[in-house]
């Protein structure tokens, strides 16, 4: 039991440590000194753990599928050794890692860590002071959009200080910022020669920032909201409400329609699964942004004149990672591609990596070469993702999400005398 003498005792030994506190935080502010670090603040070093021994069992698991599906480099068998920088299971045997020698020259295991630590810091039960996102732009103040952290500057967020705070950003932001450093008044992308934009595509860029910009405007056009197609939607379908919101604040005077086309558009969260609806699904966030979910394919849609009519000043459509060129979706795509170019709207495809955006771009112009015009040449995503991803079926393929993109339209064909 605390005596009076001590109880004073330790009210003024805290009142003390109180002040002493408060002290050294008005010198570090004053001297522009950064706070301690917390220890639970994300390093490489606290993030490493292997997978088969994660505390993550959802990393536990992704081990157990790579070493159950995926197979050694080198040997071509079953995947049995982790590699020891990277704590991923990699190849069959020590020997076969060793003997690896693209992946040790490549410096591979380094790219494999980077996901290992950004996976476990998402699971890591931290404060993600990085993810209060700021709201509407003053006036005033105008958005840099020639890199992320020009981006994040002038838009005031959070300020990221580590890899792992843009890891986690990017990953989420990386959809409505692509779609919005391609249609901003200032875009960092340039004309060709300079920059990858083709004169077709200033002409359909001009024809939809026309829209977007009232006060540049000579006759009362917009009558009904911007429409953002979004084929073979997935991972962006889910995003919180406050991510696509982003969009909005950028383009204050425009209300935006998303909608988001495909049979795994729609995740029931309750079921844990894909649902089917044969009735678009609306969910409005709030007066300006809308989101519409169509479980059907788009040539299915298209067909039906469920769009009709496209308006290259309102509509514009994004392939984020569609895969044009693999088996998986050859099929498919070619039944949509057609609706597409007629719509005679912009469309931008992203790609996970180098390889995947070739693939995609030649088997484009392989089928339908004498049908488009390109409108944005080949290029890094300057707002692709920063979170490096593993493909758990093949674990020496990394990639980050919207890393590649280009941009084509239907060609248009314009009257001539005879």
């Amino acid at each position: 039991m605390l005596t009076p003498t001590r109880m004073i005792n330790r009210m003024a030994f805290q009142s003390a440590s109180c002040q002493t506190r408060h002290i050294g935080s008005f010198i570090r502010t004053v001297l522009c000194i950064d706070p301690p670090n917390s220890p639970d603040d994300p390093t490489p070093e606290n993030r490493f753990h292997p997978w088969e021994s994660s505390p993550s069992a959802q990393l536990r698991e992704r081990a157990a599928t790579i070493r159950a599906k995926a197979l050694c480099p080198v040997t071509s068998k079953d995947i049995e050794f982790t590699c020891p920088y990277s704590g991923i299971p990699t190849h069959h045997s020590k020997e076969a890692w060793e003997q690896d020698q693209e992946y040790h020259q490549s410096h591979r295991y380094n790219i494999l860590k980077k996901v290992n630590i950004y996976e476990h810091d998402l699971r890591s039960g931290r404060q993600f002071p990085e993810f209060d996102f700021p709201q509407e732009q003053h006036p005033d103040k105008i958005i840099n959009l020639t890199s992320w952290d020009t981006y994040f500057y002038t838009r005031e967020f959070f300020s990221m200080d580590t890899e792992f705070q843009l890891a986690a950003v990017t990953k989420m932001l990386s959809y409505p910022m692509t779609i919005a450093s391609l249609l901003h008044q200032y875009s960092p992308y340039l004309l060709q020669p300079k920059g990858p934009v083709t004169l077709e595509g200033l002409k359909s860029l001009a024809a939809l920032r026309y829209t977007f910009y009232p006060e540049s405007r000579s006759s009362p056009l917009k009558d009904r909201p911007m429409r953002f197609f979004i084929l073979g939607a997935r991972a962006e379908s889910q995003l919180p409400g406050h991510v696509w919101k982003q969009l909005s604040y950028l383009f204050p005077e425009t209300s935006f329609e998303l909608h988001f086309i495909g049979p795994e558009c729609l995740y029931d969260k309750d079921k844990s699964q894909y649902v089917y609806n044969p009735r678009p699904v609306v969910q409005r966030y709030d007066e300006n942004l809308c989101y519409v979910h169509h479980t059907e394919y788009f040539h299915t849609l298209h067909e039906a004149q469920d769009f009709f009519p496209y308006d290259p000043y309102l509509d514009c459509f994004f392939l984020f990672h569609p895969g044009l060129s693999s088996k998986e979706a050859n099929d498919q795509w070619k039944k949509s591609i057609p609706g597409l170019l007629d719509s005679k709207c912009a469309i931008f495809v992203t790609g996970y990596h180098q390889q995947d955006i070739d693939n995609d771009y030649e088997w484009l112009l392989n089928n339908y070469d004498k049908d488009l015009d390109i409108l944005f040449e080949k290029r890094s995503n300057l707002f692709g993702s920063t979170k490096w991803e593993l493909n758990d079926l093949n674990p020496q393929e990394v990639f980050q999400f919207n890393q590649q993109i280009f941009g084509f339209r239907g060609k248009r064909y314009h009257a001539t005398k005879t």
